[in-house]
């Protein structure tokens, strides 16, 4: 019978889950969280994944984009969640997850779901985005050499100005084809030798320097002690100067150690008249990895974008032509889709007030004060759900937790009833 990997952080469902399978044949390996099933994985190739989407150290479908990314995803996996909606389920299927169980699970119901999940025969995985997909944008065709050129020189490189997705585009490109792929970001669980060493000859990635914790600092400093033991190639992203790290208790010689070479992405904001060469790009590689319906953009759409003020950068520019191609109603992306969502958000942003209490302020509580304006108002646009808050932000769902958390709008369990 198969081999069967159940994720859970409660002792109640595990014990459950696993004497129900047992009791069908099955071999049942248990794992309370994140850290645990990246042990078991990297020991072991489970037949089927039942995996929990709710988990203290990091959430299910953040460890299944981390499985995706690193080429890990060869089984079939099933979400599960006590809180289950609509767009849990769509949000992981459009990750890799073939199905999703909402809890409490019914014996029928798991025993059926688990019964055509072991049926299921996994695509091979499609390669990820990469500035290669680029080629026809001077801009990005330039990028891509630059950064080329400075980690050829280098085990570790910074982009500054920039966080996210872009920057694991960049990331991403400088990954040789079939190595190992790490991201330090999607855990505060102790990094070990033993991760290091399955890693070996990959890259170590981090989104967003800003977001790590103390933990998380230890892990990076580990790392960066061996990675010519294990020949790895450390890219972190920072979209703020790094004396904010300083500023926010790093110490000193790690923040040098980060910063001694880096590559400046160029500002979207300032090559505008490149955004209708690049929207076409991204959207071609959606459509290819059926991550959205097939759509193509419509000259005026193209013109609506070049002639928008970029604010977010390229984390907004990837997250509309997502949405767009999600939300147009026709195979065509017009004028009319692109106002609707880029103008709501410019009338859901009223003008800053001529004097705001933040000026007086210091210059870390300021930004903070910024930061828990920035995201109450997106997570009232987005009427709390995670995932879209997610694609707005330009963060990654454990990121945008933990930053939530750290500005007091930690919605915990509750919150996360929307989405999850």
């Amino acid at each position: 019978m198969a081999q069967i990997l159940v994720v859970d952080d409660e002792m109640g469902i595990r014990e459950l889950l696993s004497e129900i399978l047992a009791d069908e044949g099955h071999s049942v390996w248990l794992a309370e969280n994140a850290a645990a099933a990246r042990k078991v994985r990297s020991e072991k190739r489970p037949d089927l994944v039942l995996l929990d989407i709710w988990m203290p150290d990091t959430d299910g479908i953040s460890l299944l984009k981390e499985w995706s990314s690193a080429g890990l995803l060869t089984m079939p996996v099933v979400m599960m969640s006590g809180h289950g909606t609509i767009d849990s389920a769509v949000e992981a299927t459009r990750v890799g997850a073939i199905d999703f169980l909402e809890k409490p699970i019914a014996l029928q119901k798991l025993l059926a779901t688990v019964k055509k999940a072991l049926k299921h025969e996994v695509s091979p995985q499609k390669p990820p985005l990469t500035l290669d997909a680029f080629a026809r944008s001077p801009l990005l065709k330039d990028l891509k050499k630059r950064l080329e050129q400075a980690a050829a020189k280098t085990s570790v490189l910074l982009l500054k100005s920039a966080s996210g997705s872009i920057a694991e585009v960049c990331a991403r490109t400088l990954q040789t084809p079939k190595t190992p792929w790490l991201d330090l970001s999607a855990s505060s669980a102790p990094l070990t030798q033993e991760m290091l060493e399955n890693a070996e000859g990959g890259i170590l990635f981090i989104a967003d320097l800003t977001l790590f914790g103390k933990l998380q600092q230890k892990n990076l400093v580990y790392a960066l002690e061996r990675l010519e033991k294990y020949n790895l190639q450390l890219v972190a992203a920072s979209p703020r100067p790094l004396v904010a790290l300083t500023e926010a208790g790093w110490e000193p010689s790690l923040v040098a150690r980060l910063g001694e070479i880096w590559v400046a992405l160029p500002q979207l904001s300032a090559h505008t008249d490149d955004v209708p060469e690049i929207a076409p790009l991204v959207l071609t590689h959606l459509v290819e990895r059926n991550e959205v319906p097939s759509r193509q953009f419509s000259s005026a759409a193209l013109n609506a974008l070049r002639l928008h003020h970029w604010r977010g950068e390229w984390a907004e520019l990837l997250a509309t032509v997502r949405n767009l191609a999600l939300s147009a109603l026709e195979e065509d992306i017009t004028v009319e889709d692109v106002d609707s969502i880029l103008l709501r958000d410019a009338e859901d942003t009223p003008g800053l007030p001529a004097a705001l209490p933040m000026f007086d302020q210091p210059l870390r509580d300021a930004r903070e004060a910024f930061e828990r304006l920035y995201f109450e108002h997106h997570l009232k646009g987005e009427r709390g759900n995670m995932t879209r808050v997610a694609d707005r932000t330009g963060l990654e769902r454990t990121h945008l937790y933990r930053k939530l958390k750290q500005l007091g709008l930690n919605l915990g369990r509750r919150g996360d009833d929307q989405e999850q």
